[in-house]
């Protein structure tokens, strides 16, 4: 045995060996960390839900991606549109990342922490405006709108339209009388009990599926337009209105049953349960839009899409409650990708041709223009007639 067969302290050559082991393995942890370091960096900052939080001018935060971060609280149903890669690629090309949390319309308008966020974007005009006269808002912009449909079948379509509640309007739309349905649903008539009905002869009474009044801004917009009708052709004016007005539409909501509280629910049912469960559903013109721009086989022929008369508008209203929020509520309205991927989406942009050439190109027929179109009540007094209809649910 010679000297350098044992190491230093009697240990043997084995040692020498686990030295060099115990170094290699240092290497690779520190090369493991490294590669961490380089593929998590950029997300610190932008997954983290504390980063960039303040008060409403200053909630958005620089990232170390170097774009800077703006977060809004959004209706539900555009969602899908804000976490679209176009639209956060569109929004990344002007230095923002745009980073939303879904809220119901009703619920944003009521939010005590809005300072948390650099806007707000609900779906109608009275929630936008009780948040702007909280004093919060820094401008307020509307990008784009969304009429109210019901999505039925050309079965349903036939027996209503030989009741004369269905007609033909300019440019071949459906139209469906609200005073006449109102009336024929105001008496509990059940589809068994219309003349002649033999496509669908169902023991239910004849009712437009909605979404929860309670949550929902659809259902909320709906509540508005059949108040109008059941208040003679009125707005209704005042809480003390809205009071005589709530016995006379809560049976619309009550007498269906559960619902759920957002808009993507009924509409679900009606592109896959079929008539037999919903027969008629209330939408957004821009979810039937959307499924036929997007070609995906959910909107067969024997779909079809009905606007009320009088209608109402669901108005998106950004309110921005800080610089960077007001930017994003300039983009939306201005930035020809973002106005073309709000089209696709199937939303009325401010640039009508924008909508009208995206469907062109999907061969989609262009939706009519709406000359029966009514204003939905103040925010107090829609928020009485909701209430007015929740506590009827007991």
């Amino acid at each position: 045995m010679t000297s350098t067969d044992i190491a230093p302290g009697g240990t043997t050559g084995r040692g020498t060996r686990m030295k060099r082991m115990v170094g290699v393995a240092l290497a690779a942890l520190l090369a493991v960390g490294v590669v961490l370091a380089v593929v998590l960096g950029p997300r610190i900052g932008r997954d983290d839900p504390g980063a960039g939080s303040g008060n409403g001018a200053g909630a958005a935060g620089a990232t170390t991606s170097g774009l800077r971060t703006v977060r809004g609280a959004v209706g539900s149903e555009k969602e899908a549109f804000f976490r679209d890669a176009t639209v956060r690629q569109a929004f990344a090309r002007h230095g923002l990342d745009v980073q939303v949390t879904p809220v119901g319309s009703r619920d944003i308008a009521a939010m005590t922490d809005l300072d948390t966020y650099d806007f707000a974007f609900p779906s109608s005009v009275p929630a936008a405006d009780r948040i702007r006269r909280a004093g919060k808002s820094k401008g307020t912009y509307s990008p784009f709108f969304s009429p109210i449909a019901v999505a039925s079948y050309r079965p349903i379509v036939d027996v209503l339209r030989r009741q004369g509640i269905v007609t033909s309007g300019p440019g071949g739309a459906q139209t469906i009388s609200m005073a006449k349905y109102y009336a024929l649903a105001q008496k509990g008539t059940r589809w068994d009990q219309i003349p002649g009905n033999d496509a669908y002869p169902a023991g239910k009474n004849v009712l437009i599926t909605t979404t929860d009044v309670r949550r929902s801004n659809s259902a909320a917009m709906y509540l508005a337009l059949t108040s109008y009708v059941a208040n003679g052709g009125r707005v209704v004016p005042s809480s003390t209105a809205a009071a005589q007005v709530v016995p006379k539409v809560s049976p619309l909501f009550l007498d269906q049953g559960y619902v759920g509280g957002s808009s993507e629910g009924p509409f679900e049912d009606y592109l896959s349960a079929g008539m037999g469960k919903t027969p008629m559903v209330l939408i957004y013109e821009s979810q039937f839009l959307d499924r036929q721009i997007r070609k995906d086989g959910s909107i067969t022929p024997d779909m079809v899409l009905l606007y009320p008369t009088p209608d109402v508008l669901s108005k998106h209203t950004l309110v921005a409650l800080g610089d960077t929020g007001s930017q994003v509520g300039r983009l939306l309205t201005s930035d020809p990708e973002l106005v073309r991927a709000a089209a696709r989406y199937g939303f009325r942009p401010q640039q009508r041709a924008v909508l009208t050439s995206v469907l062109k190109e999907a061969g989609v027929a262009p939706p009519p223009d709406l000359v029966d179109v009514i204003e939905p009540p103040t925010y107090e007094v829609l928020e009485s007639l909701i209430t007015g209809v929740e506590k009827l649910y007991g």
